[in-house]
């Protein structure tokens, strides 16, 4: 049996012609920048997260850029970040000519809570909090500290869609949420796309500004701006799958249960999670000391698997510049080396499972 990592084409079938509609609907409209299907997407999008308002944008990391600049952070300040998460994180803070101080991550992979304090200085401004994996942080401990601290929230929700912290959804806590629609996350479009969502009709113009040439009405530019605007027709395909998104995500729950009620092998370390956090399951991460030689047993047996992230923001080629070294973050480090992610994809047969499963208890 070969069991892949993913499978984007069957979310497509099970709705293709819905989408296929949806497609030709634009296509016929003549209208394919900033109109209706963005406007309803970013209203049924807002309401899918309890919040306010959202704007569709062109993708994830452009949601962290704008939704950062919007918060005023800028040069000379401070941004605490998980050492662990995908580099577009640091890079939505460093592009905006602010400095990353990395925090390690708890045993659930989120940014350890407990840590934050140790690392805020007179220059900290903002905590941006990724919700790694599909499980919502520690986000009660993280808005006491902001409180007190007085620091912004954004949250990078990459990948988290319907994911809540006691009962409250990810992308609804801070001053912005920041979401990707890659088409491989669990809300995913069939190209770039992202959202940024805020409760505050007045930050929500000046992304809308930003993300079109820093305009509000063609040709009068009120700052430097972005070209980033999410297209018409991923917005239309984004409502399809949007409908659906909660049914996709009981589906990938339940894989996950069975993984974590039948894999049993004392080499493999299975993700936990955190009381009071629930979990979309973007992915299904797992340690092992050995993780190249499991990986290729994964391979001679036709599972595929992927590593979410071998190389840890500060030890890659573009932030040698921060001067951090090998060992600086030893648990972040750790997990770069020992996280390997396995197939989890919605229409994934009980024979898969079962073979995934089979397979690595007897590694």
């Amino acid at each position: 049996m070969e069991v892949p990592f993913n499978n984007l084409e069957i979310s497509f079938l099970a709705n293709q012609d819905e989408y296929e509609q949806a497609a030709l609907r634009v296509l016929r409209s003549g209208w394919y920048i900033l109109g209706k299907e963005v406007e309803n997407f970013e209203k049924e999008f807002a309401k899918f997260t309890s919040s306010r308002f959202s704007v569709g944008v062109a993708s994830g990391l452009d949601a962290l850029i704008m939704a950062l600049r919007a918060a005023g952070i800028k040069q000379g300040d401070e941004v605490l970040v998980q050492g662990n998460t995908y580099i577009a994180t640091f890079m939505g803070i460093t592009i905006n000519s602010a400095t990353p101080v990395m925090v390690e991550p708890d045993e659930y992979y989120n940014i350890d809570a407990e840590r934050l304090e140790e690392k805020i200085t007179d220059r900290t401004k903002a905590i941006l909090v990724t919700h790694l994996y599909g499980q919502a942080s520690n986000m009660g401990r993280i808005v006491e500290i902001a409180k007190k601290y007085n620091l912004q929230i954004i949250e990078d929700c990459a990948q988290s869609h319907g994911a809540e912290w006691s009962g409250k959804m990810t992308g609804s806590f801070g001053k912005f949420g920041c979401f990707s629609f890659y088409p491989s996350k669990n809300l995913g479009a069939f190209g770039d796309a992202g959202a940024i969502t805020t409760d505050s009709e007045e930050l929500t113009q000046q992304i809308k500004i930003l993300r079109n040439y820093g305009s509000e009405q063609r040709y009068h530019n009120k700052v430097v701006g972005y070209n980033s605007r999410l297209d018409e027709i991923q917005a239309a395909f984004l409502v399809v799958k949007l409908k659906y998104l909660s049914r996709l995500t009981q589906e990938r729950r339940k894989i996950a249960e069975y993984y974590l009620g039948n894999i049993k092998n004392e080499k493999i370390i299975l993700p936990k999670i955190r009381k009071g956090a629930s979990h979309v399951w973007h992915l299904f991460v797992v340690r092992t000391e050995k993780r190249d030689n499991f990986m290729e047993y994964l391979k001679s047996n036709n599972i595929g698997s992927v590593i979410h992230y071998p190389i840890p923001p500060h030890l890659s080629e573009a932030y040698e510049y921060l001067g951090l070294k090998k060992g600086s973050l030893p648990i972040t480090e750790k997990y770069a080396k020992t996280v390997l992610s396995l197939p989890l994809y919605n229409g994934m047969t009980d024979q898969e499972m079962g073979y995934v499963v089979e397979t690595i208890n007897k590694y």
